[in-house]
């Protein structure tokens, strides 16, 4: 075996190990080992400092703090709900501002409803700040804050009980009386709305749910599950598997079933030529002048396919099939009194009227009828030649009328002198 002698610098800072094996066959061999010396402390430095930066592990991991000013502002990243729909140079201000307008009224047009159907149209205010979804106001915010800007329809007082209640004013109570009267007047025009959506629809059935859900939209008046009861003739109410009370149609009427459209081609043929486009694919590849592109793509867009066809049997991605969600579509929007729907409103009838999850697109490919409003996620479709230039509607409906004396008081502080109901 080999012996091993030790050797010991004497030097203060220093220390030396030398291990000597010794070996009958082997060499001599010397192995070094040399401790790293210390610092020596300073008087005119910071010994914590001088331990960092002796330290052998990396401070790369520290990052200095800029000013704001001197920092490389991130872009966002865009988002489909802030994105707008249209660029800026397509846009329509008045589309947009009708939107807004909407938007705007939110909480006024949720919590009428809401209110109406409680019992003596009250709601404890407790109550109502924990309700932002059913009544429209932004969630972490005090309902007393949306209550307070239209202070001529709604109001907060108190109660013999000591509570605080959320109900309607004199005013309002007033309006709601005009608007049951408008409705008992329209009763026959709102019955023949959902007669043609339900000759529209794949089975001619419709939920009674959704048609509750998309009632402002039409026209069609709180109660109407009720006054469906009085038209035997037209309506059958049935429940399906799922429970869901489903409105049936009995009787098919031919002279319901002429579309917008087919009446305004009578009118205006050239007209109704040019609302539409479906280019032909590859028509590169024809070759083609200007001029016959423009004749085959004319034979393409005529005639459309009827709302009222069968529309669940055709080839889902054939021209056929496009003309007629397109034409769906258009007859569905000349069937709402504003001649508008949001993305929710048409997707609650999805099924019925067999649109895809391409229905954004499709919309976007006619800018010539249709103009989508708002951003990508929450958009809104007009029907344009519904609208002047001015983007008001031409024909207006009574409620339509009503709506627009509503929002005038919805946007009002104090009654003006002379103003009357």
């Amino acid at each position: 075996m080999g012996q091993s002698i030790l050797y010991s610098s004497k030097h203060p800072q220093r220390s030396t190990i030398v291990h000597l094996f010794l070996h009958p066959s082997m060499a001599w061999r010397v192995i070094f080992f040399f401790k790293t010396p210390e610092p020596k402390p300073s008087a005119f430095r910071n010994p914590s400092l001088c331990n960092l930066l002796a330290s052998p592990y990396s401070t790369s991991f520290l990052k200095t703090k800029l000013p704001k000013s001197l920092r490389k502002k991130r872009k966002k990243k865009d988002s489909p709900r802030t994105t707008p729909v249209q660029t800026l140079p397509n846009r329509n201000p008045h589309f947009e501002s009708t939107v807004d307008r909407d938007a705007r009224f939110r909480f006024l047009a949720r919590s009428r409803d809401f209110l109406a159907r409680q019992p003596e149209r009250v709601l404890r205010l407790d109550d109502a700040g924990k309700l932002h979804r059913e009544l429209g106001f932004p969630r972490g915010r005090k309902v007393v804050r949306s209550v307070q800007r239209h202070p001529l329809l709604l109001e907060v007082y108190r109660h013999a009980d000591g509570k605080m209640w959320l109900g309607f004013t004199a005013l309002m109570e007033e309006l709601l009386e005009e608007e049951r009267r408008i409705a008992d007047s329209m009763e026959a025009d709102r019955v023949d709305r959902v007669r043609r959506l339900l000759m529209m629809s794949a089975d001619k059935r419709i939920a009674l749910s959704k048609i509750h859900h998309c009632r402002s939209l039409f026209g069609i008046p709180e109660d109407f599950r009720d006054r469906a009861l009085k038209y035997p003739d037209y309506f059958r109410v049935v429940v399906d598997g799922d429970g869901r009370r489903v409105l049936e149609l009995v009787n098919w009427d031919p002279h319901l079933a002429v579309s917008e459209l087919e009446r305004e081609f009578l009118a205006d043929e050239d007209g109704v030529k040019k609302a539409f486009r479906f280019p032909v694919k590859h028509n590169r590849d024809l070759d083609l002048d200007a001029d016959d592109t423009r004749k085959l793509n004319l034979l393409n867009t005529l005639p459309l396919v009827s709302p009222y066809s069968d529309g669940a049997s055709l080839d889902l991605w054939t021209l056929e099939a496009e003309k007629y969600r397109v034409g769906v579509l258009h007859e569905f929007l000349s069937l709402t009194l504003e001649k508008r729907a949001s993305i929710h409103h048409i997707v609650e009838f999805k099924e019925e009227f067999s649109l895809t999850k391409h229905t954004y697109q499709m919309l976007l490919k006619q800018p010539r009828t249709f103009y989508l409003a708002g951003t990508e996620m929450n958009w809104v479709v007009f029907l344009k030649d519904a609208y002047d230039e001015s983007g008001v509607l031409i024909r207006k409906d009574p409620q339509v009328l009503f709506n627009e004396k509503l929002y005038q008081y919805a946007g009002m502080t104090n009654m003006e002198p002379g103003m009357r109901i």
